[in-house]
Order: C-alpha cells, then structure tokens, then sequence
C-alpha cells in the first residue's frame, strides 16, 4: 500500500530540503543549494546530464534550475489563482537567467495537485513565455518518488507526519476557552505561587531533550500565566475543566511515550500537539490560540507530560 505524506505540514524550508534530496536523485549529486532569502528565480542548480530527467533514457543535458512551491492548504491545485500569480511573478527571473545564458532547463516543484490538462497549460505557458524546457512536478509526482526513494522519507522524518499524537482534542480546546472567559483575583495567584518554582526545569529540559532556545525564548514566556491556570484548575467551580485535563494528560502523556522516538527534540513533539489542537473554524479558539500553547507548556513544566525520571 502506497503511503502518501502530508507535505502541506512541513515548513518552507523543509520542503525546499526535501526537493534538493529528490535532485539528487534524479539529477545528480551535483545539486547546488542556495541559502534563504532573495533566490533570483531558483533555490537550486545543476549542470551536467541528468540521471533521470525526463528519464534515464533520453536525459537532458545543460544547465537546470530548480525552484521549490510550497503551500500549507492540503486541497490547493496548481489551478488556484494565487499558485498563476505567484508563477507569472517568477517568469521576469527566470527570461534573466535565459537572457543570460544560465538555464537551459526549469523544474518547478510543488505540493500542490496537478491535474492531467493543468500541466501542459503551464508548461506550455513557461515554454512560450521564456522559451526554456520545463517540467511541473506536483504532489503526485512527488509522492511516487518518495516511495522510491525511501531513505529520503528517513532523512526528513516524514514518517513522524503519519504518527500524529492522537487524542480527543476537544477537551483541551474547551478547557483553553473557558480559561480565556475566567477572571482570577491576583491575590488568589500569590498565594500559591510557590508551588511551581520548586520544579528542577533544568533537569526536565535535559530528561526530555527540550532545546534551551525554545525554552527561553518561547515556553518561558508563558510563565505568567501559569499560576492562573492552577487557580482555574483548582476552583471547585472548574471540576469539570479539572476531570477533562486529567483525562487529556493522561491521553497524552502515554502517546508521547509510545511515540518518543519518532521526535528528536521535545518541542517538536509540543509544535505538532498545537497543530492538531488549533481548529480554525472555532472563532473563540482562534482568538485565543496562544493559549494553546501557554497549556502545553503548563502540562510539561508541571510534570504532567514528559518524563520525570530517566
């Protein structure tokens, strides 16, 4: 069975990366990376024949350009208006290079759905407008590839997109906006604010793997929230915010251990919780999702996930 991976969930850069480990292969070891940034009508070059394009038979010969589309929207088509705005945008780059003399060849990658009546509209848009070959290679193609060349899949973790962390969600996303609706007197928070400074963090961190960049520059700014969770948590009028926590770190905790390993560093584990929780039709949630985030973190310096012990 063919597995197919959802791109749509890597970052721009991650899949600029995964389309330089496809050049390789099916151009050569040859492929030129360039750095983020203004790339001029590419992300990457070759020159030489080609091992498998457009196939190992009959492979071009000449100087290749290589530009990487990504987009998030997992239905998004190459006939979207937005994806013929951003490739007309690309067309004055790319007749540079040709004026130039430094492509013979243009491969535009992207993860977006190419139908069979799309693709020759666009390449023959592109052959018409600058006069250069050139191959759109969409989700489809892209995924074929992956199945063949599987250590590719290895070398970006994609199979950590097929294992999401599964549990009901909903709770948490009650939970978060019910916390946003609540007032807490601050001399309730000062009382019990003592409770979780004794918490060793250093050694949490390192137990866990969790980065010292992401913990001080993104989870200690929500320290200051988290004696207002305790204060929610423990207010008798909150019991059933309170049981559908528990539940939710229970849940989470033995699929973060069953999955520990598909994850190098911790926050990537707590990144992909905030994708799976933030439901963007809940206009409430969404006004309030940093919230999300300010729970996550409460769980895991609070012990409630993550390991306690090596």
């Amino acid at each position: 069975m063919n597995i197919k991976y959802p791109l749509y969930n890597l970052l721009n850069k991650e899949f600029e990366d995964l389309v330089a480990l496809i050049c390789h292969k099916i151009l050569g070891t040859g492929v030129i990376i360039f750095s983020d940034g203004k790339d001029g009508g590419r992300d990457a070059k070759f020159t030489g024949t080609a091992n498998k394009v457009p196939s190992e038979r009959n492979p071009w010969n000449g100087k290749f350009i290589v530009q990487a589309k990504h987009t998030t929207k997992p239905e998004a088509s190459c006939s979207d208006s937005d994806f013929n705005t951003t490739l007309k945008k690309e067309l004055p780059k790319l007749k540079n290079l040709k004026e130039g003399g430094k492509v013979d060849y243009y491969l535009l990658f992207t993860n977006r759905k190419l139908s069979g009546l799309q693709d020759p509209k666009i390449e023959d848009f592109i052959d018409n407008e600058v006069d250069v070959k050139n191959i759109i290679l969409g989700e489809e193609t892209i995924q074929l590839w992956l199945q063949e060349y599987h250590e590719i899949v290895n070398i970006m973790g994609l199979n950590k997109l097929l294992l999401p962390l599964e549990f009901y969600e909903k709770d948490l996303q009650e939970i978060v906006v019910a916390f946003s609706e609540t007032k807490i007197s601050s001399n309730v928070v000062s009382a019990i604010q003592s409770d979780l400074t004794r918490i060793p963090i250093e050694e949490k961190n390192r137990l866990n793997k969790l980065g010292k960049i992401y913990f001080d520059n993104i989870l200690k700014n929500s320290f200051s929230d988290f004696e207002k969770i305790k204060c929610f948590l423990e207010d008798p009028i909150n019991n059933e915010y309170k049981n559908k926590y528990g539940n939710t770190v229970s849940d989470l905790q033995d699929e973060i251990i069953v999955h520990r390993e598909e994850y190098n560093a911790f926050e990537e584990i707590l990144n992909h919780l905030y994708k799976l929780i933030l439901d963007k039709t809940n206009k409430n949630l969404m006004m309030n999702r940093k919230l999300i985030r300010v729970f996550l973190h409460y769980m895991y310096f609070n012990c409630d996930i993550g390991k306690k012990v090596s």
